[in-house]
């Protein structure tokens, strides 16, 4: 885009609230930056609080746009803060910048061949869940708000935040970390964006909702003690294995018969069995991980209570003990969309990409630290389809999987989208 056309746009978007027409063409503009950016940090992906070379991108960007730089926030994590040159509200916009454990099985000219460690052992590095194009689409809305900054009504603070997907064993990490190092201690916004793409919608749409909308998510250990003995003989041992298979059956009936899901779903998965040494002896114990997924925290401890009952009486039944941490470490909170504020913000993406584009979306059993965020300032999370026009979306490979395929085309419709939402905020924020 030419300079003179593209001064002539600003111009145009900030004559009150800005058109749909405007932000496409502001968008177009650096549509080609933003998917070089996004293809090069996927083909660089970096693990959660390893963020080193995403985050020199960023900051090298940023500064080079103007911005007040803040680097090291979290480990990683780094915030531009743009002051723009009218009165007006302090609007945060937030995006991820870590990759997953994850090794690549889609056929990409710019496919990950990284390799990384992960629990002690070597794995492959995927930005499986679309957070290069998080980072690479919220470089783009800085380059196109700082190019407004003479007629920017406010200030805009641009987060770029690392270990979404959650720090290693033994570290701390994202959004709560930066809150903790005082993120928002000189820059309070008064309000908070933050976007998604999903292989679960097509290109084209988004999807929004008012509260509850990505659920909470806890961590839970479990290590059964038995009594090492002879396969051969297991009269003369407890066997851990039998009695961690009781468990994990019996904690099936905490979501299927002891919680209302009626009123709010919730999810009890386990992920980790780990026990035994060799075939034939049963071994002294086995340690069992898994995730809770609540909307509610009376549902919630409810979950706890029953899951650290089962775990405990079973153990007892089997003449094993078990260990229970229920939770582990911190948790993700519920996400939580400010009602108000969700329904102005679906109202600027319809703006955007035309209301018959724009869904309510489901709760989600996902979860989201972006829900610290929530905690602290009305905020608004919302999902952007990437699974291609024609393909069905409800078959598509799911964000984490190894053949996660995001259509570029969801690079437009995020940046539309959240240009329009954030230039209408600025120009008329809540009362």
């Amino acid at each position: 885009m030419r300079l003179h056309t593209l001064a002539f746009a600003m111009t145009t978007a900030l004559a009150g609230a800005a058109h749909a027409a405007d932000t496409t063409q502001l968008v177009q503009g650096e549509l080609p930056q933003v998917t070089a950016w996004r293809r090069d940090i996927h083909q660089h992906p970096e693990l959660s609080n390893r963020e080193t070379r995403t985050a020199a991108l960023v900051a090298a960007q940023l500064k080079k746009l103007g911005l007040e730089v803040h680097t090291g926030i979290a480990h990683t994590g780094v915030v531009g803060i743009l002051k723009g040159g009218k009165p007006g509200p302090k609007l945060a916009i937030r995006a991820d910048m870590d990759a997953l454990p994850v090794t690549e099985q889609v056929d990409l000219p710019f496919a990950s061949k990284a390799m990384g460690e992960y629990r002690g052992k070597p794995t492959g590095v995927m930005h499986a869940c679309g957070h290069d194009a998080h980072t690479a689409m919220l470089l783009g809305l800085a380059t196109v708000l700082a190019g407004m900054k003479k007629d920017l009504p406010g200030e805009v603070m641009f987060v770029f935040q690392p270990a979404e997907e959650g720090a290693p064993a033994g570290e701390q990490g994202g959004a709560s970390l930066m809150l903790k190092e005082g993120v928002f201690r000189d820059f309070k916004p008064d309000a908070m964006f933050g976007m998604h793409v999903v292989s679960s919608l097509n290109t084209g749409t988004v999807a929004v909702r008012p509260g509850p909308t990505m659920a909470g998510s806890d961590w839970f250990k479990l290590v059964v003690h038995g009594r090492q003995t002879h396969g051969a003989m297991p009269w003369n041992g407890v066997d851990p294995i039998v009695t961690a298979a009781e468990i994990i059956n019996d904690a099936q009936t905490i979501v299927s018969r002891k919680l209302n899901i009626g009123e709010l779903p919730a999810v009890l998965s386990f992920g980790i069995i780990e026990g035994g040494s060799r075939y034939n002896i049963v071994p002294d114990q086995v340690e069992l991980q898994g995730t809770l997924r609540t909307f509610d925290t009376a549902m919630r401890q409810q979950a706890f209570d029953s899951l650290r009952g089962i775990a405990e009486h079973v153990a007892a039944a089997n003449g094993a003990t078990v260990d229970a941490q229920i939770p582990v470490g911190d948790s993700n909170p519920v996400l939580v969309n400010d009602p108000a504020l969700a329904a102005r913000v679906r109202t600027s993406i319809g703006k955007a990409i035309g209301n018959e584009h724009v869904i309510e979306a489901k709760p989600w059993m996902a979860s989201e630290d972006f829900a610290y965020f929530a905690r602290e300032v009305p905020s608004v999370y919302f999902f952007v389809g990437s699974t291609p026009v024609g393909q069905d979306a409800s078959k598509a490979p799911a964000n984490h999987s190894p053949k996660f395929f995001m259509d570029e085309g969801a690079l437009k419709i995020g940046m539309e989208s959240m240009l329009q939402a954030t230039l209408d905020y600025l120009n008329t924020p809540a009362t």
